[in-house]
């Protein structure tokens, strides 16, 4: 699901159990091929403001991303390949209205964007001035280019490197 319009809010301590909600209905579709369901992005981190859209990263052996696939599709998943970043398979959905919006990834537990993904979530959980800092960016960010996502990430950018080099990332 591509961003039309970039909306960024306040924390809302609602988005755990939108999360959950979430999380159930995938390991309810995929059963014991879940070795974890990952709550990541800017939702995932207390205090900090965020597009109203939930991140997972379902975690999986290798070995069963065929079959993950084939349940997630059946789910009323599509899959959508790597979006070019390896060990990260994408999936857009249709037919969910009952849930919040959500970004569903598929990684191998040995990813290297999964490790990079709880990396920044966990950094961000223990330093609260940086959620101030970057919260103020991404309001900041989503007001000077609403429509335009690339410039959104790219007005963001600096404040993520800092991270990543913080975390040992870059």
């Amino acid at each position: 699901m591509k961003t039309e319009h970039i909306e960024v809010v306040d924390y809302d301590s609602k988005w755990v159990n939108d999360f959950n909600q979430i999380k159930g209905e995938i390991e309810e579709a995929l059963k014991d091929l879940v070795l974890a369901v990952e709550h990541v992005g800017s939702t995932s981190v207390p205090l900090l403001a965020a597009k109203p859209i939930v991140d997972l990263d379902v975690v999986i052996d290798r070995n069963d991303l065929k079959e993950v696939i084939f349940l997630l599709e059946n789910h009323g998943y599509i899959y959508e390949g790597d979006l070019g970043l390896k060990d990260r398979e994408a999936f857009r959905y249709e037919g969910k209205e009952h849930l919040r919006t959500h970004h569903l990834y598929v990684c191998p537990q040995d990813s290297k964007e999964l490790k990079r993904h709880l990396a920044f979530r966990n950094y961000l959980r223990k330093h609260p001035n940086t959620v101030k800092e970057y919260g103020k960016i991404k309001k900041e960010a989503a007001k000077l280019y609403p429509n335009d996502i690339e410039k959104y990430c790219m007005y963001k950018s600096q404040i993520i490197e800092k991270i990543y080099k913080e975390i040992g990332l870059k």
